[in-house]
């Protein structure tokens, strides 16, 4: 067991990937802290075992020799298991350009992460691809198989969404998982709608208690809306565009919200958030491409309380203050004002006219402009798809170069994400930008 241990190697010694696919520094140090400790801790209580048996394990029966032998390989087995669960995720780092765009994820989930002041320090976060039409996340400081806490934040990704419409939703989606657990929200805004499940009438009673059971999912929600706007909602609508039996399932068991009415506490959240018509637009288009007539009776009427709810639902959760905020808002921690169609129209002109100032933007910006130029018709798949894999490309790098130049000693902020915009505009004035076809250089005055 002691050969086989010694051929677990680090990740860095282990896998090959070009230097922009690299994890993060912060990530690939926590992992191989952790994996190194429980291969040192596993070392010495083999150690232990060799040195028991040639003391006082020599007069031991077989039965308690193999006892404790087959603890030991229990616990090999769950350093292995733990090693899989980073294995997975480093590994499709070497994958030809695949590798490099998961390193743009990873700068793009620190900056979803990211809150105006430090509420809270926060954990690496790694990104991998996966099967299936939505994504996952494995939080960090929750426990692993066999035992410790986990060093990073693991987002996984569903694969078909490389790279093109809805990949920041995703993205974003999980990120706001991870806050909610760091700020403690679900159960702040649990305790808030205790009230609500408790003291109303029977009919109020069952939808407050469907959204007390929800609120994790329609939380990590509310963080891709607020931080992507409309593409937070046109992403999740991408998701759960599915079936009409699987659109309209109640699941009171299911943490999920059931897909038809979380679209539509989707767009209630971005209508306050980032008020504008164009939410009312689109959860009328939702509701047009799954019309509530043809569902079953108890089907309509659990929805119809929801949606009586909703708006109480929307505001508590926009003005909710946990104590981790230290009196803000929800709401006030979300780059509001940044998101609405307006704002983000104007930053795509900007970027039209001057494509190199789209890499100096904040990831989630880009994404949020994106998404904004899509629902305008200013944007096509192909030219989104062109646009996002440069981007994740540029992230990676820069965030590689950035580490190089502080180990060369020269003053560098770390990411691009923490740099300030005024510094990136400066920095990438001169940077060559292939504008891609597709990209609408109208105004937006010419929406109307």
């Amino acid at each position: 067991m002691l050969t086989r241990l010694d051929r677990v190697r680090p990740f860095a010694l282990h896998e090959t990937m070009l230097p922009a696919a690299a994890l993060l520094p912060t990530a690939q140090v926590a992992i191989e802290r952790f994996l190194g400790a429980g291969r040192r801790e596993l070392r010495q209580r083999l150690h232990g075992y060799l040195r028991w048996l040639d003391g006082a394990g020599r007069t031991a029966s077989p039965a308690r020799a193999q006892d404790r032998f087959a603890g030991l390989r229990w616990r090999f087995n769950d350093l292995l298991s733990q090693f899989d669960v980073f294995h997975d995720a480093i590994t499709q780092r070497s994958e030809h350009e695949t590798g490099v765009w998961l390193s743009g994820l990873d700068v793009a989930a620190v900056d979803a992460l990211s809150l105006p002041a430090r509420f809270f320090d926060p954990p690496p976060v790694i990104c991998y691809l996966d099967r299936g039409p939505g994504g996952a996340i494995r939080r960090a400081r929750t426990r692993l198989p066999g035992g410790g806490r986990n060093p990073v934040a693991i987002i996984r990704i569903p694969r078909e969404r490389m790279v093109g419409h809805g990949i920041a939703a995703s993205l974003v989606h999980e990120v706001g998982h991870q806050a909610a657990a760091l700020l403690g929200l679900v159960r702040s805004v649990r305790l808030a709608l205790r009230p609500l499940v408790t003291g109303r009438g029977p009919r109020e009673r069952v939808a407050w208690s469907l959204w007390s059971r929800w609120i994790s999912e329609v939380l990590a929600d509310f963080w891709a809306v607020g931080k992507l706007g409309i593409a937070g909602t046109l992403g999740l609508m991408s998701v759960v565009s599915l079936p009409r039996w699987f659109v309209f399932r109640v699941n009171p068991n299911d943490p999920h919200p059931v897909p038809w009415i979380r679209v539509q506490a989707s767009a209630a959240l971005g209508a306050l958030l980032h008020p504008d018509r164009q939410w009312r637009d689109l959860a009328e288009l939702w509701r047009s491409y799954y019309p509530v007539a043809g569902s079953a009776p108890e089907v309509r009427e659990t929805f119809a309380a929801l949606l009586d709810t909703l708006p109480e639902l929307a505001a508590l959760l926009v003005g909710h203050r946990p104590g981790a905020l230290r009196g803000a808002p929800l709401a006030g921690v979300m780059p509001a004002g940044e998101r609405s169609s307006g704002p983000l129209l104007r930053e795509f002109d900007t970027w039209a006219a001057r494509p190199a100032l789209l890499r100096a933007a904040p990831p989630t910006l880009a994404f949020a402009a994106l998404g904004q130029a899509r629902v305008a018709g200013r944007l096509s798949p192909e030219a989104e798809s062109r646009v996002l894999g440069d981007l994740l490309t540029h992230w990676a790098l820069d965030s590689t170069l950035a580490v190089a130049r502080r180990c060369a000693g020269h003053p560098s902020s770390p990411y691009p994400i923490t740099t300030s915009r005024r510094q990136h505009h400066e920095r990438h004035a001169t940077t060559r930008w292939t504008e891609p076809p597709g990209l609408d250089r109208r105004p937006a005055a010419a929406l109307g």
